[in-house]
């Protein structure tokens, strides 16, 4: 039922791609899209070269969608050995799901309709102020940093509010003799994004980029670009939003929600994500690679005889300990009580035990007086191609079941 309920969307010349908001994976990709994008994954369209967002986790957009916003998105399209960008207009469905899934719908889709950088030269009449018009007023006036740009001419920015020159640090002239891409952290790849937006009618979220101030400093910022006609010369008025002490509470945030307050490391919501990302932007990593799961032995007893405060000093020297045991490559994260997770990327099952027997060892001679003497029992799989997760970590956990049913202190493959 699904199935029918998405094909119907191939009859569309527009290309359509149907996401999954929990999973952050393309269910469904139409004719149009296949033939335009292939079987690319949802990391490489999101964050590619010219890749613009106004949120970057999908699930913040549901809001924004169930009240009927406008949302687009910038996606990297990559065809026949050439990069471009191509917007994407986002609404919520259903589809039979019990989930909403988000569609992206492609609204421009032709590459070759995309100036290359340095190709945007301007036949038209140039944009003069007009100290004493009602526009100059309010573009002065106005307290956001406002910008008017020229899409037409490398982005060349032809005025600037006194808002964006205290900004941006730099006079008004000074702003006016600089590009877009000078002050975008995208540098030059911005141009054709530029063009891209420019092509919108405007009403949407505003993007996020990176910009550049006369010091160096970079910032955060929330860009609202829409078409504007000032006397006849067509523009893009830009207004802009520093968001950057936003960005850095929801960073410092999302750190927390990642990480084990009591180790500080990566949790299983962090592993979770990590694995994800690994499958959409590079899923060749996630196909040669291991798994080890350790235990505390006897752990409740190391509660029971030492208090609670000892036991957490100790998970803590264990968190320590298998840190400075695993290689470079390999992350550590604490799974939940006193198991811990370890992944070993592009590492085969051999030398996955020969990485847990080392850290057995580690913890058995790992001696301090003020702390409980700890071994750990280890589980150690390595992934087979087409397995899904279910079934490898019920495999790690049965290994490590072994090691401690065997007589603890020991490492068992699974």
């Amino acid at each position: 039922m699904l199935l029918s309920h998405l094909e119907t969307l191939n009859i569309l010349s527009t290309p359509v791609w149907v996401v999954s908001v929990h999973n952050q994976q393309i269910i469904f990709a139409n004719t149009a899209a296949r033939k335009l994008a292939g079987n690319s994954l949802l990391g490489p369209l999101r964050n590619g070269q010219f890749s613009v967002q106004s949120l970057q986790s999908l699930e913040s957009y549901l809001p924004h969608l169930q009240k009927g916003d406008q949302v687009i998105e910038i996606w990297t399209i990559h065809k026949e050995g050439r990069a471009f960008p191509l917007s994407c207009r986002l609404s919520l469905a259903q589809f039979g799901l019990q989930e909403p899934v988000i569609v992206f719908e492609g609204t421009h889709t032709s590459a070759a309709n995309v100036p290359a950088p340095g190709s945007f030269l301007s036949e038209a009449r140039p944009y003069r102020r007009d100290q004493s018009g009602f526009y100059e007023r309010f573009f002065q006036t106005n307290t956001a940093p406002m910008l008017l740009i020229d899409p037409a001419n490398n982005g060349q920015i032809v005025d600037a509010n006194l808002a964006a020159t205290r900004f941006y640090g730099y006079t008004r002239d000074e702003m006016c003799m600089r590009h877009t891409w000078e002050i975008n952290a995208m540098g030059q790849d911005v141009l054709p994004v530029m063009h891209e937006i420019a092509r919108l009618p405007g009403g949407h979220k505003p993007l996020t980029f990176v910009h550049k101030l006369a010091d160096g400093n970079l910032r955060h910022v929330q860009t609202y670009a829409g078409p504007v006609d000032v006397d006849g010369v067509r523009l893009m008025l830009c207004i802009i939003h520093d968001i950057t002490e936003q960005k850095r509470l929801e960073q410092e945030l999302e750190h927390a929600a990642l990480r084990d307050p009591l180790t500080g490391l990566g949790n299983r919501r962090q592993f979770m994500q990590l694995v994800e990302n690994a499958r959409t932007q590079n899923p060749q990593r996630t196909h040669n690679f291991s798994l080890m799961l350790v235990d505390a032995d006897h752990f409740k007893a190391i509660n029971d005889q030492h208090g609670h405060n000892k036991g957490d000093d100790a998970l803590v020297m264990l968190a320590r300990t298998l840190e400075t045991g695993i290689r470079e490559s390999d992350t550590v994260f604490r799974w939940g009580g006193e198991e811990f997770l370890i992944l070993l990327p592009l590492t085969g099952l051999e030398g996955a035990l020969h990485v847990a027997e080392t850290l057995r060892t580690a913890v058995e001679r790992f001696a301090r007086p003020d702390l409980p003497s700890v071994t750990v029992s280890v589980g150690v799989v390595q992934y087979e191609t087409g397995e899904d997760f279910t079934s490898l970590f019920k495999r790690v956990d049965d290994a490590l079941y072994r090691a401690k049913t065997s007589g603890r202190n020991q490492v068992q493959m699974g």
